[in-house]
């Protein structure tokens, strides 16, 4: 397997599982916090979460589908930028925690410059 591969196949992993098990499948209840600290109110809270989950699923396939791509890889990078920065405004104790969003969104953010690299060198 090469190296754009396993980026590619990890990358797409993350934004499924992300959106099927702690969002889909089963409400993680630091999911919910997340949107409760915005301000809404349980029931919002929950749906919103829900709908985090179908999003993450469909640009997880998006990615799967359209790696090569400039556009997306920058769209990679920029969804899990504001998703980190939104733990670090709205529940910065998380950046601490076991697996945190710094463990797991700058590495699948890293997998992207690598896709990004092999692009610019005419290698995708």
């Amino acid at each position: 397997m090469t190296t754009v591969q396993m980026a590619r196949y990890m990358i797409t992993f993350v934004w499924l599982y992300h959106g099927i098990f702690p969002k889909l499948v089963h409400v993680a209840p630091l999911e919910q916090l997340m949107t409760g600290s915005i301000g809404f109110s349980d029931d919002i809270s929950y749906l919103i979460t829900k709908a985090a989950g179908i999003g993450e699923v469909i640009f997880g396939l998006l990615f799967f589908v359209f790696y090569k791509t400039k556009l997306m890889n920058i769209l990679n990078i920029l969804a899990l930028a504001f998703l980190l920065l939104s733990v670090v405004m709205l529940q910065p104790q998380l950046l601490i925690e076991a697996f945190n969003p710094v463990t797991t969104n700058l590495p699948i953010m890293v997998f992207s410059f690598v896709l990004l690299s092999e692009i610019k060198q005419g290698k995708l």
